[in-house]
């Protein structure tokens, strides 16, 4: 499967049904642990990140906070709450599909 993109179709199907245009994929010992759209739209939940929601999903379906030997596809370069959950859950790799400056036209942020 190409979890690269498997990533961004999540996204562009969260954007279909209203949503923003993120997603994460994680991936362990080939096949995908956990992933999750962006939810921040449909919940009203401003940390409701795809990377926030895909990694508290895998922790749990594996009882650890430690995603070690996991690959995290990340559809842009993350918010800074998003970079340290990545950084704390220690996955053995994280990709980036994008950088935000490329994605920016295709996200619209209310906050600007």
């Amino acid at each position: 499967m190409d979890f690269a993109q498997r990533t961004i179709d999540l996204a562009r199907q969260n954007v279909e049904e209203g949503g923003r245009p993120f997603a994460t994929v994680i991936v362990k010992d080939g096949e995908i642990l956990a992933e999750s759209p962006n939810r921040v739209a449909q919940t009203s939940d401003p940390t409701a990140h795809a990377e926030i929601l895909a990694i508290r999903d895998g922790c749990r379906k594996l009882g650890t906070e430690h995603l070690v030997g996991a690959t995290i596809y990340v559809l842009a370069h993350p918010c800074p709450m998003c970079l340290g959950s990545l950084y704390y859950c220690s996955p053995d790799e994280v990709v980036f599909l994008t950088t935000r400056d490329t994605y920016e036209p295709h996200c619209v942020d209310g906050r600007k």
